[in-house]
């Protein structure tokens, strides 16, 4: 910085001038005339009086700082993180802080290291999270445990920054040795929470672990409570999770609530990148609910940089690193330049950089230990009531319901005309072919299966579907594939989409995933789905951390309740 002096003091040539625009302060929050001088990637200089070898007239236009997600999964996207960067680079996102247990649960630290190295390709600032729940519960097969020593090693091999949400809230609550010891190899970092529901002296017990970033409130109530007791709250919006609209109320109610707020992102999927946008797309949504732009866009810059204690990052101020976002407005919030450390890296929404394909030697899903046969999918009746898990679009956590089944030849059945259908979660990760049985409802399918190997949080084979042979079909189909996305009709496959790293992530760039993820889609709306998202919703059928209900490869599971029989007598 010493060696920045002069340029600051305006008595030498900087790299790069922006001149003539209007910079949004996020510290002062307010909108300044003002020239933008940076040297060396670095801010030197907010005001008037610079020259620069390189001089762009900004005249008309609002100057931004990049902006930041403060948390995601790259996994969800079905992007590789070199990809992921092509795709949210040109919409003014220069920094993220993804968890990569996605990617953790299913090829273990190899995982987390290839996410390190791919994202290292490429201008975006990508400040990993080190997995802190793998498995997310006992209830969950992933590849390998990752214990203390793991995260220990995620953040000396220079991996990760952080400590990733610690989803296992129950654990937190016990004392569970094997859960505080991941908190305490992670000494002074920072280290975001999971809330999901979690109030009152819950709260308070689980605050003391000093995990305090929660993206998980679905309710303004909750986010309000967690506001209180000292959690940054983290406005979430997903692909299939919406939740800005009903959390952004507490800032509606009182503007200086949004001092310890964040948007986030959780989970997005490529299509729903390209469709809608990244950061960008939040500050819109935000000021659509009536939040100001100045605080809008606070939200997903200084506050985040704030939380994770990036101080040289956030805001276009002297000293901050050069990452800056021009746009006609705020409000708007549509990127035609974006500069990255002062270089510029997109322009109109096109990257002006490449990456080539990652190369790779992941683990791979061991074959079935079984043949799969429609058997697997047979339950048995009894004289009970059964347990059903209800999808909630938008949202997800989910409803256990107990309904009479439907029974066929002594046997469970799918029941379309109710919208109740099979379930099946089968064990791939150790390669045990263990499968379970359950039933939900939500998806509106009349006919044939969806099958996905993204399946929160240990991503072992997930199938529902109207019948047992489409179910078997389109299992077979992601056992030959090693994963990736399916939907199945009988004896044909309709529609698939490989992924074959990790069974979470595709080789292809966003435009040509998300071609192959329409006609997915498509596929999945004419066997009578009119659920949003679906293959996103069915993701988190699995999640054993997440009230009410959940199926895994161990049986049904409830946060509160532990594992529970699929039978309610």
């Amino acid at each position: 910085m010493r060696e920045l002096l002069d340029a600051a003091m305006g008595h030498a040539t900087c790299d790069l001038l922006i001149k003539g625009g209007t910079v949004a302060n996020v510290l002062s929050l307010e909108y300044e005339e003002a020239d933008i001088a940076v040297k060396d990637g670095i801010i030197v200089g907010v005001g008037r009086g610079y020259s620069g070898a390189e001089e762009v007239d900004a005249s008309g236009k609002v100057l931004i700082p990049g902006m930041i997600d403060g948390h995601l999964h790259i996994e969800s996207s079905m992007l590789r993180p070199s990809a992921f960067a092509s795709a949210v680079l040109p919409l003014g996102t220069t920094t993220i802080f993804p968890d990569p247990h996605e990617i953790a649960n299913t090829c273990g630290l190899e995982g987390i290291e290839f996410m390190w190295r791919d994202s290292q390709r490429t201008p975006l600032d990508v400040f990993f999270g080190a997995p802190s729940c793998v498995p997310a519960s006992m209830y969950e097969t992933p590849y390998k445990d990752i214990g203390a020593l793991g995260v220990a090693e995620c953040y000396s091999r220079h991996w990760c920054s952080h400590l990733g949400e610690m989803m296992n809230y129950p654990g937190v609550l016990s004392g569970d040795w094997l859960i505080w010891s991941k908190i305490l190899a992670s000494r002074d970092r920072v280290k975001t929470a999971h809330l999901p529901g979690v109030t009152g002296k819950e709260l308070c017990a689980y605050l003391l672990s000093r995990c305090d970033g929660d993206h998980e409130s679905s309710f303004a109530e909750e986010a309000l409570e967690k506001l209180r007791r000292g959690v940054w709250v983290m406005l979430r919006e997903g692909a299939s999770e919406h939740n800005i609209a009903e959390t952004a109320k507490i800032i509606l109610e009182d503007e200086a609530r949004y001092a310890r707020c964040m948007a986030v992102s959780d989970d997005l999927t490529a299509s729903a990148i390209m469709a809608d946008g990244h950061m960008d797309h939040k500050v819109r949504l935000l000021v659509a609910n009536g939040i100001r732009p100045i605080i809008a866009l606070a939200l997903v810059t200084i506050n985040p940089a704030d939380y994770f204690r990036m101080w040289d990052r956030g805001a276009v101020a002297p000293g901050r690193i050069a990452d800056i976002v021009m746009v006609d407005s705020v409000g708007e919030c549509r990127a035609l330049c974006v500069w990255k450390r002062g270089r510029l890296v997109a322009r109109s929404g096109r990257a002006l950089f490449a990456t080539a394909p990652a190369h790779h030697s992941l683990p791979q899903a061991p074959p079935l230990e079984i043949t799969p046969s429609e058997g697997i999918f047979k339950v048995p009746a009894r004289d009970c009531d059964i347990r059903v898990i209800e999808a909630l679009p938008g949202l997800v956590i989910t409803r256990e319901l107990v309904m009479p089944p439907k029974v066929l030849d002594g046997y469970l059945e799918s029941d379309t005309e109710r919208d109740v259908i099979k379930m099946a979660v089968v064990e791939k990760n150790r390669g045990s072919g263990r499968a379970s049985v359950g039933f939900v409802k939500g998806f509106g399918l009349t006919r044939g299966a969806l099958a996905s190997s993204v399946a929160h949080d240990a991503h072992n084979y997930v199938v529902i579907g109207a019948d047992d042979s489409s179910m078997l079909t389109a299992l077979r189909c992601l056992a030959s594939n090693d994963g990736g996305l399916v939907v199945a009709r009988g004896d044909s496959v309709i529609a698939s989409l490989p992924l074959p790293i990790g069974g979470l992530m595709s080789e292809l760039d966003a435009p040509s995933l998300c071609a192959a993820y329409g006609r997915l889609s498509k596929a999945a709306e004419a066997l009578g789905t009119a659920m949003p998202q679906p293959f996103m919703a069915m993701s988190f059928l699995s999640l054993s951390v997440i009230p009410e209900l959940k199926l895994t490869d161990q049986g049904y599971v409830s946060p509160e309740a532990g594992r529970l029989s699929l039978f309610v007598g």
